[in-house]
């Protein structure tokens, strides 16, 4: 099992002027300590679970493309893109930008979007549910196309491209993997089924529900369900000492039996670098032949 660093908070004690060398130092630590990849989120605004709207954000794309340079192994992703906030023909160039720039550690992570108050705030179109589904389809389509030899034109409903040309292409062949994040039942995990090379689900009674339904999704798609990796978002606190890690690896245990293959998620106090060295001694070691 592989183990995944979420940074969604922004806010470390050094403020603003300090938050460069602070995200240096735990993307370094987070590569030294283990962790397989470094996500961020796609929000324009702190989300209520972290903090008010008011606590400091980055855009994803620029931010990955900062960790790029600062990294060698970890994979790089947005923990969701959302869909609506980017037309697919500049995601798909944002993804092989940093697919070229990292040499081949890029991953697409999408979804239909949720935060209608950020959007409305910055002037972002917010669709309805069932029009960002749509196009969550179609930008994946997109995508594909771009990544793929061909140039042609895409006719969709929301969506009309004249050239899909993408030049260079991402490294990773066939293409960047692709993770959608989600779980619902109808149409999200429909999709992984469709295009994706990942899902992302929460640690919760459910989860054995949901990988039933993907796989029913697969069988319909006439997909392997074996070859969609499985990833539950969970929050990594290790305690002060360790303390928790033993918690952690029993229900990393629970979750590998299920078929999952990466834990990804938030450290609390992951500036004081701490809490990842616990995590990388202890956890993950404890679980790589999971």
């Amino acid at each position: 099992m592989k183990i995944g660093l979420h940074i969604s908070d922004f806010t470390y004690p050094a403020g603003p002027a300090g938050l460069r060398d602070d995200l240096i130092r735990i993307v370094e630590a987070a590569e030294a300590n283990g962790f397989g990849r470094v996500s961020v989120m796609d929000h324009l605004w702190q989300i209520g679970v972290h903090g008010p709207p008011e606590q400091e954000m980055l855009e994803a794309y620029t931010t990955l493309g900062f960790l790029a340079a600062r990294t060698s192994e970890v994979e790089l992703l947005a923990w969701v893109t959302a869909v609506v906030y980017r037309e697919p023909g500049l995601l798909a160039k944002a993804v092989s930008t940093l697919d070229v720039l990292s040499g081949g550690r890029a991953w697409l992570g999408i979804g239909a979007a949720w935060n209608n108050h950020e959007a409305d705030g910055l002037g972002l179109p917010f669709p309805s549910t069932a029009e960002r589904f749509e196009r969550l389809e179609e930008a994946l389509q997109i995508c594909l196309q771009m990544w793929s030899d061909d140039e042609g034109p895409y006719r969709g409903v929301h969506y009309q491209l004249g050239r899909t040309l993408d030049s260079p292409h991402p490294l990773r062949r066939p293409h960047p993997p692709i993770l959608i994040g989600g779980g619902g039942e109808r149409k999200t995990l429909r999709l992984v089924a469709r295009y994706a090379q990942a899902c992302n689900l929460f640690h919760s009674d459910e989860l054995a529900h949901k990988l039933d339904v993907l796989r029913a999704h697969c069988e319909r798609e006439g997909r392997d369900y074996d070859d969609i990796e499985k990833t539950v978002m969970l929050r990594l606190d290790p305690g002060e000492n360790g303390e928790h890690v033993d918690e952690l690896i029993h229900t990393a245990g629970e979750l590998a039996a299920l078929g999952v293959s990466e834990i990804h998620g938030t450290v609390p106090r992951v500036s004081e670098i701490r809490p990842l060295e616990i995590l990388g001694a202890q956890l993950v070691p404890a679980i790589a032949d999971l």
